[in-house]
């Protein structure tokens, strides 16, 4: 890993989390849908965002309130695990949803809405999540 560019990521990333936190957002997510979201650069192995938005889509678990939504990141990524989801986004292709990475985070964050997950892929995700926790 190229340290110089991973702090450089880091410096960008808190500029931006500035603009962020200051925003106001008059949209509300539901449970299934699809977005894409400022995620950040975060440490280790937790999913970064990519671009100068540090963007990257997620799948809306639950919404806790009209500030607060549970999600778990998406990846075009090929991964196998049992924590991994596996689904077709709207143009067909793989994507993979990573369940272990599964984290709230505020309505700030959310920048635009993607798509719908189809009702059996949210019921077999719900499943998974109940059998580890």
């Amino acid at each position: 890993m190229d340290t110089n560019k991973h702090l450089i990521g880091f410096v960008d990333w808190t500029g931006l989390k500035m603009r962020i936190d200051l925003s106001d957002r008059s949209l509300f997510p539901y449970k299934r849908e699809i977005w894409w979201i400022s995620l950040g650069q975060n440490i280790g192995v937790e999913s970064n965002g990519k671009n100068a938005n540090f963007e990257r889509p997620v799948c809306v678990l639950k919404a806790f309130n009209k500030y607060s939504f549970l999600i778990a990141p998406i990846s075009s990524k090929r991964k196998v695990d049992k924590y991994i989801h596996e689904f077709p986004n709207i143009c067909g292709e793989k994507n993979y949803i990573n369940l272990s990475q599964i984290k709230t985070l505020s309505i700030k964050r959310f920048i635009r809405k993607v798509s719908v997950l189809p009702d059996e892929d949210f019921i077999s995700i719900i499943g998974k999540i109940k059998n580890f926790l």
